[in-house]
């Protein structure tokens, strides 16, 4: 089995600071989502925040296969799961966009995403993205010294499946530190009582990826946007967390 890094104090502090950036750029980006923006606007926003916050951003460059990510942030619209590269392309009234932002600050990471409604959007598509909400949330309510992984996702994938949609099982939740992914890998499915016992000290992302219809994903020609293979939407929240002796605290709040 991989080697768990648990954190110490001052590491779970610079953590916090790192993740409290993440969180603070959603904000900043929250009042500029609208009709006509387009997704590379919304990245030349982010990254400005976050290099005046004197951090860089995480994902740009990054290339664990072989192909550099060109953005700050991902923005996922719609039938994209995530990944998706901030293009040119405008949001239009109706649209969703999971956007995913990832930092590197004094040399630790956050990383976190948020859906965003764009106008009015239909009522089947925001009982969607508040699925997607609830199930981060019941995973997290799961999260505690003592418990298991496979509570974290038998939680998501209860409460996603009762509803009727797809849980992603592709793409997971990470270990988070002085590396942007590190042990554990955070499954958003599996059995109770399951899995790695939580210790705290432990530092992780939990991010379902909830598809209206199937769970099954295609990657597309560029080697990052990754789409749901049924074309319907897909909706993703996530926070970086540690476990605490009295449960766990959320740096990315």
């Amino acid at each position: 089995m991989a080697r768990i890094i648990l954190k110490n104090a001052r590491e779970i502090e610079a953590l916090r600071r790192a993740n409290h950036l993440v969180a603070e750029t959603f904000r900043v980006l929250e009042e500029h989502v609208r009709p006509g923006v387009s997704l590379s606007e919304l990245d030349r926003i982010a990254e400005e925040h976050i290099r005046a916050a004197g951090a860089e951003p995480a994902y740009k460059g990054y290339a664990p296969n072989g192909v550099p990510f060109p953005g700050t942030i991902c923005a996922s619209v719609n039938e994209v799961i995530c990944h998706g590269i901030p293009t040119a392309r405008r949001l239009r009234e109706g649209d969703i966009v999971g956007v995913d932002i990832g930092v590197r600050m004094d040399g630790f990471y956050g990383d976190a995403c948020y859906t965003y409604t764009v106008g009015n959007v239909a009522p089947h598509v925001r009982k969607l993205v508040d699925t997607a909400r609830e199930c981060l949330n019941a995973g997290l309510a799961a999260v505690k010294p003592g418990g298991r992984l496979g509570d974290v996702g038998h939680a998501i994938q209860t409460l996603a499946e009762s509803r009727g949609y797809g849980v992603v099982r592709e793409y997971t939740g990470h270990g988070v530190g002085r590396r942007l992914h590190e042990e554990p890998t955070v499954y958003h499915w599996g059995r109770p009582n399951s899995g790695l016992r939580l210790e705290p000290g432990m530092v992780f992302t939990v991010e379902p990826m909830i598809n209206l219809g199937t769970p099954k994903t295609e990657l597309l020609d560029d080697h990052w946007t990754v789409v749901t293979a049924d074309g319907k939407p897909s909706a993703q929240f996530e926070h970086t967390i540690v476990v605490t002796d009295a449960g766990h605290e959320i740096l990315s709040q």
